[in-house]
């Protein structure tokens, strides 16, 4: 089942890539305990929203990371870049759409995009992820996934 948040703008992932999965939403509600004295989310508290909103994304094409682990894959995060654009508030609802930009080899990149009720983008980023088995070996990554890359990506 596909989350989705009118507050959502467009589906065009702005990425270098072309993703052959529809752009998944998921939607998360700011609580006070994300948020800093002055009101508003904590900056490092985005990558935990955006961890989430994975996982709901692999939830939504059909395996979890638990599944997935359970089968000796995890995808830990590598390396990752933010642009702060705007603050988030406690009670805000958001709307955190995720892509993939890349599922090769041992690879798996994601798009992110973080939007406030009125459509706004608060945050965008990218995470570059690697597969391993979990003795934190490389791997290649699950059949599954790996048949993304040949419904055009790249």
């Amino acid at each position: 089942m596909r989350i989705t948040v009118p507050c959502v703008i467009g589906t065009e992932a702005p990425s270098p890539y072309h993703s052959p999965v529809a752009n998944f939403v998921y939607s998360h509600r700011v609580t006070y305990s994300e948020c800093t004295v002055g009101n508003h989310v904590y900056y490092g508290r985005y990558l935990e929203i955006m961890e989430a909103a994975r996982g709901e994304f692999f939830r939504d094409l059909g395996t979890t990371f638990q599944q997935y682990q359970e089968q000796d894959f995890i995808f830990p995060v590598v390396e990752l870049r933010l642009q702060y654009r705007g603050p988030a508030r406690y009670d805000d609802v958001l709307g955190v759409e995720v892509w993939l930009t890349m599922a090769k080899g041992v690879r798996l990149n994601f798009g992110h995009r973080i939007t406030n009720h009125d459509g706004k983008v608060i945050l965008s980023g990218e995470t570059w992820h690697v597969c391993t088995g979990m003795d934190e070996k490389p791997k290649r990554l699950p059949e599954a996934l790996a048949a993304l890359e040949t419904k055009g990506m790249t």
